[in-house]
């Protein structure tokens, strides 16, 4: 492992979501948000939801109540009048349905002058949930689209359909009272409708694109869950107002800006990528092939959500893969490191935020009797990265838009 190149990493990441953080971005929010004079409830949801939730509380000094449900080792401690779950991710499980249970308890039955301030970030979809068919359907539903490579939209589209919250059913639940929104964004272009499959903004899919998501990928539903796919969701909410804090873009400025300070050249490529895992790591390794000879030193940053394809049983998460894939196309380049990583901490089912590769790595990997291919085929970037030093570790970071990634050279 090039030492040096790994430091420079490990200081881009760390700038890069430091940046990001919501506390600031919260609090900025809240400037414009007004209580209507009745009770004032919280809601948070999603993997950054203590800390928005934490940094709510901090500014508006109380609440009347409130329910956080973030995933697990999230919750940091207490927060005054505010009660802390942790559920599954990216799958949902029972806690996730408890902890859902408990937030439409606290906002049904409100009155006009009641205010819910709901908090939302990446990972609601799975974290908040009531689904209206049974909960191991419902995994088994969510396991099928994160499977077959279904993007963000896609597997939005088709679960706010089997649930009670999503598609912008939760602000109907919280109706006559007022819902003030503020959303921390983890899909390109940030759709609002999208974001944790939206439970307080009117739904913009349709079911004849939920029923085409089944056919494209052949997916295998329920009698019961196909029927709810062509229930169309709430298209127009009266009672919302909201509020977007915090995308992509920030967190690949924040990058640039870091880069430019280690004297590098940062060059934004996207912030809107959104292609297979392995592609993208592949497309980063042969762009710093094509310039390696410039003399420059290059950072080419981009930002946005691959996605894996799953073919095989092992460990790992979209930025290892990536990270991995990029190995063999940079192996015995001399200055030449490519990383990524989760905004939020966490890359796939793993304690990792992602993955670093340079020059030395695919040696290291052979040394230690591995091919780069061959554990791509099998989904195991988490146990080959780990042997070569090559895992990014932060621990949950307490936001989430989404995922940088970053190829330095140094000429």
């Amino acid at each position: 492992m090039n030492k040096s190149l790994r430091k420079d990493a490990d200081q881009i990441v760390a700038a890069s979501i430091r940046a990001v953080l919501p506390d600031e971005a919260v609090q900025r929010a809240l400037k414009s948000f007004v209580p209507r004079g009745g009770r004032t409830l919280l809601v948070a949801a999603g993997k950054a939801a203590w800390q928005m939730a934490n940094a709510a509380v901090a500014a508006l000094g109380r609440v009347d109540g409130g329910v956080v449900v973030t995933k697990y080792d999230h919750v940091k401690g207490e927060i005054l009048g505010v009660d802390c779950y942790e559920a599954g991710h990216p799958v949902p499980d029972e806690n996730s349905f408890s902890a859902t249970g408990k937030a439409l308890e606290l906002v049904s039955g409100l009155s006009a002058e009641d205010t819910v301030l709901f908090l939302l970030s990446g990972g609601g979809s799975a974290l908040f949930e009531q689904p209206l068919i049974p909960g191991e359907e419902l995994q088994d539903v969510t396991r099928q689209l994160l499977a077959c490579g279904a993007d963000i939209v896609e597997m939005n589209t088709i679960r706010k359909r089997l649930s009670r919250v999503k598609g912008g059913r939760f602000a109907e639940v919280c109706a006559p009272a007022q819902v003030f929104s503020i959303v921390l964004s983890d899909i390109l272009g940030d759709p609002l409708d999208m974001i944790a499959s939206g439970p307080a903004y009117p739904d913009s899919s349709t079911c004849a694109q939920a029923l085409a998501i089944v056919k494209k990928y052949g997916l295998k539903f329920s009698p019961q869950a196909m029927e709810l796919l062509g229930q169309e969701t709430p298209k127009s909410l009266s009672n919302v107002t909201t509020q977007i804090t915090g995308s992509v873009r920030e967190l690949c400025t924040a990058a640039a800006a870091e880069c430019r300070a280690l004297g590098y050249e940062p060059i934004l490529l996207t912030d809107r990528l959104s292609c297979e895992a392995r592609e993208a790591g592949s497309m980063l390794a042969s762009i710093l092939r094509t310039h390696q000879a410039d003399g420059r030193r290059l950072a080419y940053i981009a930002g946005g959500e691959t996605v894996v394809h799953l073919t095989g049983k092992g460990l790992g998460g979209r930025n290892q893969e990536l990270a991995l894939a990029a190995a063999p196309g940079i192996a015995g380049m001399e200055g030449a490191a490519v990383f990524s990583v989760g905004s939020d901490g966490t890359d796939g089912p793993t304690d990792a935020a992602g993955g670093y590769a340079d020059g030395k790595t695919a040696a290291a990997l052979a040394a230690a009797g591995l091919d780069a291919f061959a554990v791509l085929r099998e989904n195991d970037a988490y146990h080959a990265l780990g042997k070569v030093g090559g895992l990014i570790t932060t621990g949950p970071t307490g936001t989430n838009v989404n995922d940088v990634a970053v190829a330095l050279l140094r000429g």
